[in-house]
């Protein structure tokens, strides 16, 4: 099973019963210069609810699926608590899992990363996501989401896929590690004012902005051959382990799936990023 499925793909099979649809839509509501806090994660159950893909379920991923005591956002709950959230949404070990979002596809990609890092290998993120299938005309439904049946679903995590500033802090002087930025540039540079803290970047990274990596008009991702130019364009080679990073350790996830899809295979996640980097004022920063 692939990283991507395609909108035709899915309404192929889209009465298989194994399969479990997951719409994972946040949106973040950006609070004032100063706060303490960069954002507040809202679930898109609104969005939800005014359409979806018929039979889908919805996955909220800060209320559900990360750890609640920190005051950083989106940091990954333990394995035992994101097993039990995986099987409440019906998720079994031999489900096809399918995840979709609106506007960006990094909740999506956010959820196929954890998944990957719990041992299930079965679950694709629909290319285009929502905004493509319903461009198309296809079935939509309305109305709270439903569920599915209590699944199975038994993790086997694996080490790697997730690591710390103090995995990030002995990169920084690894040869054999490139550390990847998927912010913009104007945030990888330092040019503007960071939501996050100090404005810049981890000393020694690159940048390659997970943006850069869809087309903001279809949410579609990048083929292979613009995606690998791209990250080849940084140095970024299969001998390279890769750590990548954002701001809060969601759009960092499109990096990922497109290097995975390329053949990568030492790929891991920063994943307190710059949330928790750039206001830890022990941890170097670099700006141009």
């Amino acid at each position: 099973m692939g990283e991507l499925i395609s909108t035709e793909e899915l309404a192929r099979i889209l009465h298989e019963p194994d399969l479990r649809i997951f719409d994972c839509t946040t949106r973040l509501d950006y609070q004032p210069p100063g706060s303490d806090i960069p954002y507040i994660a809202v679930p898109g159950l609104d969005t939800f609810e005014a359409a979806h893909i018929p039979g889908a379920d919805f996955l909220d991923i800060q209320g559900e699926f990360s750890e609640q005591d920190t005051r950083l956002r989106f940091m990954m709950a333990g394995t035992a608590e994101l097993e039990i959230a995986f099987r409440r949404h019906g998720v079994a070990n031999d489900s096809r899992v399918i995840l979709y979002s609106l506007e960006s596809p990094m909740w999506a990609t956010r959820f196929w990363w954890t998944l990957e890092s719990l041992g299930f290998s079965h679950a694709s993120v629909l290319d285009g996501g929502f905004d493509k299938w319903s461009a198309e005309g296809r079935a939509i439904e309305r109305g709270p989401p439903r569920g599915y049946p209590t699944g199975d679903f038994t993790a086997a995590s694996r080490p790697g896929f997730f690591v710390d500033k103090h995995a990030v802090l002995a990169a920084r002087n690894d040869p054999s590690v490139i550390i990847i930025n998927a912010l913009g540039p104007q945030y990888h540079k330092g040019l503007e004012p960071s939501r996050y803290g100090r404005p810049g970047r981890i000393p020694g990274s690159i940048n390659v902005p997970a943006a850069t990596l869809y087309d903001p008009a279809t949410k579609t991702f990048a083929n292979a051959a613009d995606a690998e130019s791209q990250f080849a364009a940084q140095g970024v080679t299969k001998e390279k382990q890769v750590i990548a990073y954002c701001g809060g350790g969601i759009s960092a996830t499109i990096d990922l799936l497109l290097l995975r899809r390329l053949g990568y295979e030492n790929l891991m996640l920063y994943d307190g990023s710059m949330g928790e980097w750039a206001r830890d004022v022990s941890l170097p920063i670099e700006t141009d």
